[in-house]
């Protein structure tokens, strides 16, 4: 990449000398001679210049494919970022933000975001973006992302990046939001699937003297405008990210398996001609754009960012593209139809009940939600179960191994398991086991293994010596072979443990809550 960028600065500084071309004229043979060999000099300055734009040209559009290639991949270098800068600054991806909010041309980095938390993932095909302001009641935010994170596979999780932007200027404010997701969620801050920015102390105009309009409150339309801002801001951020951008708020839960669901509705409908595709009929939840609408996006928000709200003026791009002023509102509501496709059942779900707008009471609810899934099922060899955890009404364990229900158990205390035993010996390849839901999110394991029972003694032995390096001995011949985290425990089985005659979940301390698993799944 080193002599890519070489060209980029060599065709900089071709700039001065071609502005000079204008001097050509039909009587450049009576110039003097040296008029004339400054003349012909500039020419193919001008000629070279011509070659290396192609060049350029080509250089700009890998790095372009490459900015939104399916892969994921971190930055972790000074190459790397020196890529992402000169992707910033060379490909038209702007917009005018500066003739909109003309007080940004004081600081030069007021457009800059400050990164708090993650590893600048990039290549991602999902991009979330998650706004959150300060609220006088009670924040919802750590929530929101758990929901985001909760049934997300290893796979999954290696294809997103949650974008928290704390809409805020003050640093008391900002620094406790940051500690707080740091502290809920370090693994998957250290992964790179979540990210924490902040705008610039300088991003904000004066929102003290703006006209009221719609009846709507002098507050009210500080709330709205400034909401507008922070869309606007998280967009731009977003919009190297990843190949699609969704819209989301900080006081949501998400449907089970909607990353998945998501995929399939964009593979459904790549082909076709849309501008968004929508999630969720509420507001401004759970709308997904392509990133390489963004800028354009973001520009039309700028322009009467202090005229409507968000959504209103989303639904006004699509009238400005598709509305012909000759024809009737239904021919207009079927065009705009074509290019905002919606899916349902919704995918996430509105459940903030104290607004960020002060005093406001917020019972939006989306009706095509429905009702969430509060467990997974999966086809598990046949087994017999047993359990010391006293279970909870009809949440039986059977139940939840056989696909149809969680098990739900009371508080566990140290020593106490659960014991799939198979009909016969398995050749087991990996493992799964959830815990919680995203309604009863805190009903987890904490500090259990999981432990296997091999069928042969020789592969006891081996383990004992510790000959491999899969696992560790355990009490009554069985051998663990990982544990819970963050409620999920998840792996594969090493095949030199050979077939396995049972498998055990084992606590090893006292719990304060109960716990609950929405997810078993034995792969053999």
């Amino acid at each position: 990449m080193r002599s890519s960028y070489g060209k980029l600065f060599f065709v900089a500084g071709f700039v001065c000398v071609l502005m000079l071309t204008s001097w050509h004229t039909s009587k450049s043979d009576n110039l003097p001679f040296q008029l004339r060999s400054v003349y012909e000099r500039l020419l193919r300055a001008e000629q070279r210049g011509e070659v290396l734009s192609k060049e350029l040209l080509k250089v700009l559009g890998q790095l372009q494919n490459r900015s939104i290639a399916p892969s994921n991949h971190t930055i972790s270098n000074s190459s790397a970022i020196l890529e992402e800068r000169v992707l910033q600054r060379l490909l038209p991806s702007q917009p005018n933000a500066y003739i909109y909010l003309p007080h940004l041309k004081e600081h030069e980095d007021s457009l800059k975001p400050i990164v708090h938390l993650g590893q600048r993932r990039t290549g991602v095909s999902l991009v979330l973006g998650v706004p959150t302001v300060h609220r006088q009641k009670q924040s919802y935010l750590v929530n929101t992302l758990q929901s985001l994170l909760f049934d997300l596979s290893t796979a999954e999780r290696k294809d997103i990046v949650i974008v928290v932007f704390i809409a805020e200027t003050n640093a008391i404010f900002v620094n406790a939001v940051v500690q707080s997701v740091q502290a809920n969620l370090p693994d998957a801050v250290s992964a790179g699937v979540i990210e924490v920015i902040s705008p610039s102390p300088h991003y904000y105009p004066d929102l003290s003297n703006l006209k009221e309009t719609f009846g709507d409150p002098k507050e009210r339309v500080r709330w709205r405008t400034k909401q507008n801002l922070d869309y606007s801001f998280l967009m731009l951020y977003a919009q190297s990210k990843g190949t699609y951008y969704v819209q989301l708020e900080d006081d949501i839960i998400a449907k089970q398996g909607f990353f998945e669901s998501m995929k399939k509705y964009i593979a459904y409908v790549l082909s076709e001609e849309w501008l968004f595709l929508e999630f969720s009929q509420l507001g401004f939840i759970g709308k997904l754009f392509r990133t390489s609408d963004l800028p354009m996006i973001v520009e039309f928000f700028l322009m009467f960012h202090k005229d409507k709200p968000i959504d209103w003026l989303l639904d006004h791009i699509l009238w400005v593209k598709v509305c012909n002023p000759e024809k009737d509102s239904k021919h207009c509501h079927n065009e705009k139809a074509r290019l905002k496709r919606t899916y349902k059942p919704s995918l996430f779900q509105h459940v903030g009940l104290h607004s960020s707008l002060p005093g406001k009471i917020q019972n939006l609810k989306d009706k095509d939600f429905g009702n969430q899934v509060l467990f997974k099922g999966h086809n598990n060899p046949p087994a017999e179960l047993r359990s010391s955890l006293e279970k909870y009404l009809s949440h039986t364990l059977e139940r939840a191994y056989n696909g149809v229900d969680f098990f739900w158990g009371l508080t566990p205390k140290r020593g106490d398991y659960i014991l799939i035993t198979f009909t016969t010996p398995q050749a087991v390849k990996g493992y799964l086991f959830r815990s919680g839901n995203i309604e009863t999110n805190g009903d987890r394991f904490y500090n259990t293994t999981v432990e296997v029972l091999p069928t042969s003694k020789s592969v006891k032995v081996r383990v004992t010596r510790g000959e491999l390096a899969c696992c560790k001995p355990s009490s009554d011949g069985f051998v663990q072979i990982g544990s819970f985290k963050n409620g999920v425990a998840e792996g594969e089985v090493d095949g030199a443990l050979g077939e396995i005659a049972a498998m055990r979940l084992l606590v090893h301390s006292d719990s304060d809550v109960w716990v609950l698993l929405s997810e078993i799944f034995i792969q053999v």
